[in-house]
């Protein structure tokens, strides 16, 4: 079965240093972990970090938890949460991005 996951970062929890430049544009890995049997309080399956090299891994280095995620079923089928609508639009938080 096809799953849409909703992704909610907050930017200003990144660490700069691990962006990166690619051919086409600046990235930056996350991982999610994703738990679809059991929501939490506010109904989101998971937490999205920023990933860790093996070697940061290995010593113990955690990424930095920089939000949460939600998991929807696939188009045509009741979602296992409503989305909610947007407060703000992206050119709001122009001036908070610390990049």
């Amino acid at each position: 079965m096809t799953r849409i996951v909703r992704l909610k970062i907050d930017v200003t929890k990144i660490d700069k240093e691990k962006l990166y430049k690619g051919a086409k544009g600046t990235y930056l890995d996350v991982t999610t972990f994703i738990d679809t049997d059991t929501p939490d309080q506010y109904g989101n399956n998971g937490m999205v970090t920023q990933s860790t090299t093996l070697q940061e891994c290995e010593a113990g280095v955690k990424g930095a938890i920089l939000g949460n995620n939600k998991v929807f079923m696939n188009k045509g089928a009741e979602a296992t949460s409503a989305p909610k609508a947007a407060q703000n639009t992206i050119e709001s938080f122009e001036d908070d991005v610390p990049f």
